[in-house]
């Protein structure tokens, strides 16, 4: 690394790493919505709302599409 690099460099490191910390945290949030694991548990808590009649069948379908749409988003 040249002086000029280093000099001009240094400083911006920590704003660089907030950047990649604030990437990652993206990255593991898209990948647990996607998970079959989670996705199955929010199908079926779509599902349960439905048997116990906290929502319309119409209901049930849309947010059925809703998250399976989101999965291959």
């Amino acid at each position: 690394m040249n002086p000029v690099s280093l000099l001009f460099g240094l400083p911006l490191a920590p704003l660089r790493g907030l950047v990649r910390l604030a990437e990652l945290i993206q990255e593991q949030a898209e990948m647990e919505l996607r998970h079959p694991a989670a996705v199955r548990r929010r199908l079926e808590e779509v599902a349960e709302a439905r048997a116990a009649g906290l929502i319309s069948a119409e209901e049930e379908a849309e947010e059925t599409e809703r998250i399976l749409r989101e999965m291959i988003t």
